[in-house]
């Protein structure tokens, strides 16, 4: 189906016209001295302590990048973005789990974070795997190394690389990614520079590390609207965009044409608790970083399945509900949340069935409706008056059953009361997501890795470690 607009072609670009008058008239706070040698022999200037942008310099960057990266699991599994389907992943980095069967939660320990990955390998509509949870006992600059080394054997999807601090991480992840046989060029990494328009010194090595090794760009701006970026959410994105296209003139300059994908984390801050807020504004947002990166020609990574809620209850559903359907509708390559809860401080096995679930029912909303001939069936029609009256023994039902015009859902009640009341008594859709959690988890089996090829993951976290203790 055409994409949902809910910004003219005008206005999209006016905003890409803001993006680069931010870029070249106010700038980014840039210190980096390696950095800024490069990009001033590329013809940027300084303003005090910011970089400022040429637009035509920037426009040059933008034509180079790869628009449409591979992503490859160590199954064989190939995502290619960019081409018109929606790839579904994971929240990253949650630092609490949510028990759904006790209602309680906990800090993730290194367990959960490998049940995580295990769990949403089993799930079919997480189409690409993220470290998940963040357990306590590891060191702040060694989590994304951690994080990625365990996601490796826990699942045979493409996974995103973790999002990253420094330089000397991006060869360590490299490695790691060859081992279960993903090249640089399909691997992704991320760093999120700082808002407002703000790339401190070891972001600008790290992304000079991932141009040097080819690595796929997916860098997260976090702009919250009404505290490090305007209020109005289109100002917010402005700033968000010049935040995604300055970290990729550095890297087309160093490695042109490596890939990228754009990639937009905005939420706007809840003026009554100083919290982020996860309403129906950060799908409305989602849908306006689509249209404004589909603009350039990139694949687009937006927040999706995103709440406040602590519980799975009414509030859940109907925040991810509506930002999982409006960017989704909006033509993004791919959506961001599976499994998140309280705007992504805390995770949930069961909140990730249920949106495995969701995934189906926005994947059948996106796919529209057909107004052919045989769509219309006037011919089934006519020969259904002049027969049985009945469109149940037709072989057209049975076919259009078949090719998915229904998303037969597995958790959601469709019984009559009576049937729940006995047969299922009066169990919830969240109920059954941790039923179904739990079983996932008893019986899923991720094919193992070779035992030579854990030694070698072993050995290269090893030396990571190693080298940040002397950094230490």
């Amino acid at each position: 189906m055409e994409p949902l607009k809910f910004l003219s072609s005008e206005e999209i670009q006016a905003m890409h016209e803001a993006t680069l008058r931010v870029l070249h008239e106010v700038g980014v706070i840039w210190t980096h001295q390696p950095s800024l040698k490069i990009l001033m022999d590329a013809g940027c200037t300084m303003n005090g302590n910011r970089v400022c942008f040429p637009p035509n310099l920037v426009m040059d960057c933008i034509a180079k990048a790869n628009k449409r990266p591979v992503i490859r699991g160590r199954n064989g599994q190939v995502n290619e973005l960019g081409g018109g389907n929606l790839y579904f992943h994971n929240l990253g980095g949650a630092r609490d789990v949510f028990d759904a069967r006790t209602g309680t939660r906990h800090a993730a320990t290194n367990e959960d974070a490998c049940n995580a990955i295990r769990l949403l390998d089993a799930l079919p509509n997480c189409h690409t795997v993220t470290p998940f949870f963040t357990p306590p006992d590891v060191a702040n600059e060694m989590m994304a190394l951690h994080m990625y080394r365990h996601a490796l054997s826990n699942t045979v999807k493409p996974v995103q690389g973790p999002g990253i601090q420094f330089g000397h991480e991006v060869r360590y992840a490299v490695e790691m990614a060859a081992v279960v046989g993903t090249p640089a060029h399909e691997l992704t990494l991320s760093l999120s520079p700082v808002s407002p328009l703000t790339i401190h010194d070891v972001a600008a090595e790290a992304i000079m590390e991932m141009a040097k090794y080819g690595v796929i760009h997916a860098n997260l701006p976090c702009p919250t609207g009404g505290a490090t970026s305007p209020m109005t959410i289109t100002g917010s994105i402005v700033q968000q965009s010049a935040e995604t296209l300055a970290p990729l003139v550095l890297a087309q300059i160093i490695h042109p044409g490596c890939g990228v994908v754009y990639c937009g984390r905005f939420a706007s801050l809840e003026p009554r608790t100083g919290l982020l807020w996860a309403g129906v504004e950060l799908g409305l947002a989602s849908a306006a970083t689509v249209q404004l990166g589909h603009f350039y020609g990139f694949s687009v990574n937006v927040y999706g399945f995103s709440t406040n809620a602590h519980t799975l209850d009414a509030q859940n559903a109907f925040e991810r509900g509506l930002n999982a359907a409006i960017p989704a509708l909006a033509g993004a390559d791919e959506l961001s949340g599976i499994g998140e809860m309280e705007a992504g401080v805390m995770g949930s096995f069961a909140q990730m069935v249920l949106d495995n679930e969701l995934a189906s029912s926005v994947l059948r909303l996106r796919a529209g409706l057909s107004a052919d001939a045989e769509h219309l069936a006037v011919e089934i029609i006519g020969n259904v008056m002049n027969g049985t009256r009945n469109f149940l023994g037709q072989k057209h039902t049975m076919k259009y059953l078949k090719a998915g015009e229904i998303a037969l859902t597995k958790l959601a009640e469709r019984n009559s009361w009576d049937t729940w009341e006995e047969k299922f008594e009066r169990k919830q859709m969240a109920d059954h997501a941790t039923d179904e959690a739990e079983r996932i988890l008893r019986e899923h089996v991720v094919p193992p890795l070779e035992p030579q090829q854990e030694q070698e993951l072993d050995r290269i976290f090893a030396a990571a470690e190693k080298e940040f203790e002397k950094r230490q």
